[in-house]
């Protein structure tokens, strides 16, 4: 778990409380982020229209979409996501900037002090202060990105969303995931889905893609159990593009521009931000805005290509946080055909054949890194082609002097680390 440092002394100290915590390992249920609301005053209930977002991979990137486009609309917009790059705060904007630090130290020790007896969890804390901030600042609307799973994430205390979505399932965390259980799924993808679309709300919109049929099915059961209203890809809207995304739904037809965000895959994910904008009615957003955000949307540390700085120099150098097969599918589509030199550090229960295997005819070297304060594979985990650095600057000084572009990948972790090398730090 990555705490963060902070420079600001009164943050520090409420992070050196937060690293402290028990943390416990799958806690199944709702009932100590329920009773640590209960004695803030629920704050969750005291939220502007909440659009809250699930999914393996792209539900950070549906997220970034989501408040682009609200925004671009002249909404106020508070956000949660998770983890953080570089720094704590930027898991929480409130009305559209990073939480300050003297309100995050004050949040921080209020949830802190009001849960001394009930050994939370980390994400809990942190998802509770993240309430409480959004409940006394006045938005128009709040984007929150699921942690982990859906059914017991602490976002899930969520009551009445204006729209739910799941971006692309994977298998990922299984550990927690795929933990068994008696009456959940046993197929590895249906208990995915399982699992994600526990956040469906009765009446509440839930717009997802289309999946392979044991996770379709899954969700499908979900939101028939929970009466959430079903907007799926292939039934209910679809996308296609062509030189532009061609959306479509019972409402009509849209022609949006592409992403700047880089790779295809962020053409679904904007199409998934706009099908739950067109499948709620809490809040209006024109087609401009869409168009808009789509255009302005940011994401650090997803196929972010960083600029000229300390680490990169002047040299092509792409950043990734990706770690499962999901996210080394989608490099490989993005580079596919063009030779690069890959650095990877990968957390030691992450595998890494989700990404060096689907890269290996693109890979021209591959350098091991470790990744900063974590457990993490060595060397040989990555294969005889792999040589070891001792960090990511070393191992950009070692490559050759050559116009191959450079791609480093495979935790998050890393990814925070190599921002904060390159002074990148995320707004």
């Amino acid at each position: 778990m990555d705490f963060a440092r902070s420079a600001d002394p009164a943050v520090q100290r409420q992070l050196d409380r937060l690293a402290a915590l028990f943390l416990p390992q799958g806690r199944f249920g709702l009932e100590t982020i329920h009773v640590l609301m209960d004695r803030l005053g629920n704050p969750h209930r005291q939220l502007p229209p909440v659009f809250h977002v699930a999914g393996t991979n792209g539900k950070g990137s549906t997220c970034a979409f989501l408040r682009a486009m609200l925004e671009a609309q002249g909404l106020s917009v508070h956000m949660a996501t998770s983890p953080h790059l570089v720094r704590y705060n930027e898991r929480i904007r409130i009305a559209g900037k990073l939480i300050g630090d003297a309100l995050l130290a004050d949040l921080l020790a209020e949830v802190l002090d009001q849960s001394d007896d009930l050994a939370p969890s980390f994400f809990e804390v942190t998802i509770a202060a993240t309430f409480l901030a959004f409940s006394r600042t006045p938005a128009d609307a709040c984007v929150v990105e699921v942690g982990l799973g859906g059914r017991f994430d602490a976002t899930n205390v969520i009551e009445h969303p204006a729209a739910c979505g799941i971006a692309a399932l994977g298998i990922d965390h299984e550990r927690f995931l795929l933990a068994p259980e008696d009456g959940a799924p046993e197929i590895p993808l249906a208990r995915i889905a399982f699992e994600k679309a526990g956040i469906a709300k009765a009446d509440c919109p839930l717009v997802t893609f289309n999946y392979p049929h044991e996770a379709q099915e899954e969700i499908k059961r979900a939101a028939e159990k929970t009466g959430a209203v079903l907007a799926m890809r292939g039934r209910d809207w679809d996308v296609s593009a062509i030189a532009g995304l061609e959306y479509r739904d019972k409402l009509g037809d849209l022609t949006l521009p592409l992403p700047t965000l880089p790779g295809q895959h962020q053409m679904q994910n904007a199409a998934l931000a706009v099908a739950m904008l067109r499948h709620q009615d809490a809040v209006e957003v024109s087609s401009e805005a869409m168009a808009e955000g789509i255009r302005t949307a940011a994401w650090p540390a997803r196929l972010q290509r960083l600029s000229p700085g300390p680490l990169a120099g002047e040299r092509e150098v792409w950043l990734d946080g990706g770690h499962n097969p999901s996210a080394g599918e989608a490099l490989q589509q993005h580079f596919a055909g063009q030779r690069l030199h890959l650095i990877v550090g990968m957390l030691a229960n992450k595998d890494p054949a989700a990404i060096i295997e689907p890269l290996a005819r693109e890979t021209a070297s591959l350098t091991a890194v470790p990744v900063p304060q974590h457990d993490c594979h060595s060397r040989a985990a990555f294969g005889l082609r792999a040589v070891h650095a001792a960090d990511v600057p070393a191992a950009v000084v070692a490559l050759p002097d050559d116009d191959l572009p450079v791609l480093i990948a495979g935790s998050l972790y890393l990814a925070g680390e190599v921002l904060r090398l390159n002074r990148e730090l995320p707004d």
